[in-house]
């Protein structure tokens, strides 16, 4: 194990999940999370409607965030939000992680990318999506995805408004949706929405699904470690994060 101390940099849109990365990174050991709170649209309720959306995911909001992070010399710099990286598009997804890299001069990433990224590791292109998101959020992260080539075979939402609705979730009330929320044919399950606590429970989920689960705050922190390159302590977190199904 490396005695490098690595720096993590998250330019956050709020929520009430920040613990859940906390003990991750604690739990991984030599990582540090530094956080830098953005902007975000909405009035606190009603974050999830896709208007808010278009004004979470602006760009200069984002840099202005980001240059917070700049005196801390972090080793990435990440845009945790699902819905703030997909409600526009792929190309705005990736304009936002160019920003961020060009900001901060160090490598960047975003969540919805993050989802992207670990469908074309695994190789699934057949999947599932248990969205915490009204209807319409829902339906543009499975936009999002077929713009990478996924077919989503089934969606399930659960209307959360905004994320301090959705960080409410426990863990047993998203087990007790995901049997109804799987195609047979399904590969992966997928969790969007990063103000969800769910990196404890990845296993439990992977248990109930019977295929691999990728939570929005599982792929985060998978992206975010790889793009680090360095040596951590990852077990207990689903098959993602161990490296077992790619």
């Amino acid at each position: 194990m490396t005695n490098k101390d690595y720096r993590l940099g998250f330019v956050w849109p709020g929520g009430g999940a920040e613990h859940d990365f906390y003990r991750f990174v604690e739990a991984a050991g030599n990582t540090r999370l530094f956080i830098s709170c953005t902007r975000v649209g909405g009035d606190g309720k009603n974050d999830h409607d896709i208007s808010a959306l278009h004004q979470t995911a602006r760009l200069d909001w984002l840099v202005e965030a980001a240059h917070r992070l700049v005196p801390l010399e972090v080793d990435c710099v990440y845009w945790p939000c699902t819905s703030g990286s997909f409600v526009l598009g792929r190309s705005h997804a990736e304009e936002q992680i160019t920003v961020l890299n060009e900001t901060v001069g160090a490598p960047a990433g975003s969540t919805s990318m993050a989802f992207a990224e670990a469908l074309k590791r695994t190789g699934f292109s057949k999947v599932s999506v248990l969205s915490t998101y009204p209807e319409p959020a829902s339906r543009a992260f499975v936009s999002f995805l077929e713009e990478f080539g996924a077919e989503v075979l089934s969606l399930k939402w659960l209307n959360a408004a905004s994320g301090w609705d959705a960080a409410l979730f426990t863990p047993e009330y998203i087990m007790s949706n995901i049997p109804a929320a799987i195609h047979p044919d399904a590969e992966a399950l997928l969790i969007p929405d990063t103000a969800t606590p769910t990196l404890f429970a990845i296993g439990d989920f992977e248990q109930v699904a019977g295929i691999p689960v990728l939570t929005a705050n599982g792929v985060t922190m998978w992206n975010a470690m790889e793009m680090m390159q360095g040596e951590f302590k990852i077990s207990g977190f689903g098959s993602l994060l161990e490296g077992q199904i790619y």
